[in-house]
C-alpha cells in the first residue's frame, strides 16, 4: 500500500490543525499537526483509518477506482443540461472601468427575427433533445429602445414556445422596465452587478456619460424580488473595492435582500482577460483574494450573511456533509456550455465570445461547425493535459479554464491551474 497521490494536506487558516482530503475516495479529516508531520514523512503508526478511507491504498486499486469515477464523470457530463448563453449586442449603456469588451470590434450588423429564428432553429438542429436553457447576455441586453425591447420581447416569445428556461444577465439598469415581459417566461433567475455601497459602485459602474446607476439598479433589485424572480448579485471584487465589501454585506441585509430565499450572490474576481488591464496593479492573484476575503470574513463575520466564497470544495463539504465528485474537468466550453452572438457567429463559452479568431462555426446565415477545432475544446480534460497527469490536485482543479490557458500559452491542451491546497486550507479556517 502507498498514500494515494489524490491525498491533499492543508494547513488551516487560523489553526496548528491541517485538513486532509481525498477527492477519490471522497474522504475529508481534519487532522492534528502530529499526524500531519507523520502523513508528510510517509510515517503512520496507526494505519487502520487512513485504509478504510482510501489515505492508503493499494497502486492497482487506485487506478481502477480512478478510471470507474471518470466514466461516471463522463456519463454525468454527456447527460447534464447545457447553458447556451446568446449575446444580443457587444454594445453597452455604461463605461465600467474594468470591461473586457470594450476593444471588441462591433459589427454593422443587428439582431433582428429572422437571426432569433435561425438560432432557435439551430438549437433545435443540434441539442434536439437535450436539457438546456438559455442565458441572455451581452453587452447590456436590456438597453431602452423601443426596437431592442420588441427585439427581447421576441426572443422570450420563442423560449416560452420551445419551453425552455431563461436566464438574464444584466446591468440592471433597465430591468424594472422589462419585468412584465420577463413575468410571461420561465426565468431561472436574472444576474445584476454592484460592486459596492453606492459612491463606490457609482464610481467603478457610471453610465458612459458619467451619470450615476447605483439607486436605479437597486430599486430594480427590489422590483425583481417582489415579483418573485430570483435574483443572482454578483459583485466584481478588486484592490480598490474590496475593503467596501462589509459595507454592502450590511447594505444587502438591510434591505432585506439576505433573507429573501430567491437571492444569492457571487464574488467574481477581477482579472486580466483578452485585452485588458495588463499590468494593472489593483489586481488580485487568486489566492490573495482568499487570502484577502479569509481575513476580512474573520473581521466581519456578517459578510457571510452575504456571500460564502467555494474556496474549492470546503463550502459544499461544511453545507452538504460530504464531498463533491471530482473534478475531471473544469472547463464547460462546448460541452455542457456554448456561445451565440447576434452576428450569425458560435463561440464556445462567454470567455471567448465575441472575441476575434475564436470563432467555432456560424448558424446563420449558413450552418457550419469547425468540428476539428471543437474536438479540442471537447478533448480537453485532466487527461488530455499533460501538466494536468501527473498533478496530485488533479481532481479538485479539474485543469482550470481552457480560454485563459489558451491566452496564456496558446494552446487549448495546456493548464489553468488552480490554488486549491491553498484554498481548502482557508476554507476550513472559514467554515470548521
Amino acid at each position: 500500500m502507498y498514500f494515494s497521490r489524490h491525498n491533499i494536506l492543508s494547513k488551516i487558516a487560523g489553526s496548528d490543525d491541517y485538513i486532509l482530503v481525498n477527492l477519490l475516495t471522497g474522504n475529508a479529516d481534519i487532522v492534528s499537526s502530529k499526524e500531519a508531520a507523520e502523513i508528510e514523512r510517509g510515517d503512520i503508526t496507526n494505519t487502520d483509518d487512513y485504509v478504510r478511507k482510501g489515505y492508503l491504498i493499494e497502486p492497482s486499486e487506485e487506478v481502477k477506482l480512478f478510471r470507474q469515477k471518470y466514466l461516471e464523470f463522463l456519463e454525468t457530463r454527456d447527460n447534464d443540461e447545457i447553458q447556451i448563453f446568446f449575446v444580443t449586442n457587444y454594445t453597452c449603456n455604461f463605461g465600467c472601468s474594468y470591461c473586457y469588451q470594450n476593444e471588441y470590434e462591433v459589427s454593422g450588423k443587428a439582431l433582428s427575427p429572422e437571426i432569433t429564428d435561425a438560432f432557435f432553429h439551430y438549437l433545435d438542429l443540434k441539442f434536439k433533445g437535450r436539457k438546456k436553457y438559455i442565458t441572455l447576455f451581452g453587452g447590456e441586453p436590456l438597453l431602452p429602445s423601443v426596437k431592442q425591447k420588441s427585439l427581447i420581447n421576441n426572443f422570450i416569445e420563442k423560449t416560452i414556445q420551445a419551453g425552455i428556461d431563461l436566464a438574464v444577465v444584466t446591468n440592471g439598469f433597465h430591468l424594472t422596465a422589462y419585468l412584465p415581459v420577463f413575468e410571461k417566461a420561465r426565468v431561472r433567475e436574472i444576474q445584476v452587478t454592484l460592486d459596492g455601497t453606492e459612491s463606490m459602485h457609482n464610481k467603478r459602474r457610471p453610465l458612459k456619460n458619467g451619470g450615476s446607476t447605483f439607486r436605479q439598479i437597486t430599486e430594480a433589485i427590489d422590483k425583481t424580488l417582489e415579483k418573485g424572480i430570483p435574483l443572482n448579485l454578483r459583485v466584481v471584487l478588486d484592490k480598490q473595492n474590496i475593503d467596501n465589501l462589509p459595507d454592502l454585506a450590511h447594505f444587502a441585509i438591510d434591505r432585506g435582500w439576505t433573507s429573501n430565499p430567491l437571492f444569492k450572490t457571487q464574488l467574481g474576481r477581477n482579472y486580466e482577460l483578452h485585452y485588458c488591464q495588463a499590468g494593472n496593479s489593483h489586481l488580485f492573484s487568486r489566492i490573495g483574494i482568499y487570502k484577502y476575503l479569509y481575513n476580512l470574513i474573520r473581521e466581519n463575520p456578517h459578510i457571510l450573511q452575504f456571500h460564502k466564497p467555494a474556496c474549492s470544495v470546503t463550502k459544499f463539504l461544511s453545507e452538504e456533509g460530504k464531498l463533491p465528485f471530482p473534478l475531471y474537468d473544469s472547463c464547460p466550453g462546448t460541452k455542457t456550455e456554448w456561445a451565440f452572438d447576434y452576428t450569425g457567429k458560435i463561440y464556445s463559452c462567454t470567455a471567448t465570445v465575441g472575441k476575434k479568431g475564436e470563432e467555432l462555426g456560424t448558424y446563420y446565415p449558413e450552418i457550419y461547425l469547425d468540428e476539428k477545432i471543437v474536438s479540442h475544446w471537447e478533448d480537453r480534460d485532466i487527461l488530455s493535459v499533460p501538466e494536468c497527469k501527473e498533478c496530485h490536485l488533479q481532481l479538485a482543479c479539474g485543469g482550470g479554464c481552457a480560454s485563459v490557458a489558451k491566452n496564456r500559452s496558446g494552446q487549448i491542451l495546456s493548464p489553468d491551474c488552480r490554488p486549491v491546497k491553498e484554498l481548502i486550507g482557508i476554507g476550513a479556517g472559514i467554515y470548521f
